[in-house]
């Protein structure tokens, strides 16, 4: 198994890019589309826990659309073989001083890259010394 192909790595940075884009301007279709269409996908969020991807696609409808915007602090993407990838970020919103953290797994499905698993959380920051 090769890690990080830089061909496969390069799909994969680039889907990742899509989703973000799409989640900081609410483009509901793209991220719809990014998502696995199946019972089996799962996304842990922040406050919420989403089973299958008609929970997830609801939400996504009904959540409000103020806010997305944040800056990402880190990225770790890695691939292994040609078609499963992980992507991890730490990111921050303006006026909050927690650190978020996202974890995606990703494969490549006969539609394309795809998320079947996800997970946001929130921590505070690490006290200074």
């Amino acid at each position: 198994m090769t890690i990080n192909r830089p061909d496969v790595l390069a799909e994969v940075e680039a889907e990742f890019s899509r989703y973000e884009a799409a989640l900081t301007g609410n483009d509901v279709a793209v991220l719809d589309e990014l998502f696995w269409d199946s019972p089996h996908t799962l996304r842990y969020g922040a406050t919420e826990n989403l089973y299958g991807f008609d929970a997830i696609r609801a939400f996504r409808a009904g959540r409000p659309a103020v806010g997305l915007a944040r800056r990402i602090l880190h990225t770790a993407i890695t691939t292994y073989g040609n078609d499963l990838a992980t992507a991890n970020i730490e990111f921050s919103r303006d006026g909050s001083a927690r650190i978020g953290r996202q974890s995606q797994t990703w494969i490549r499905m006969p539609e394309g890259w795809r998320v079947v698993a996800a997970h946001v959380s929130l921590i505070d920051p690490p006290l200074e010394t």
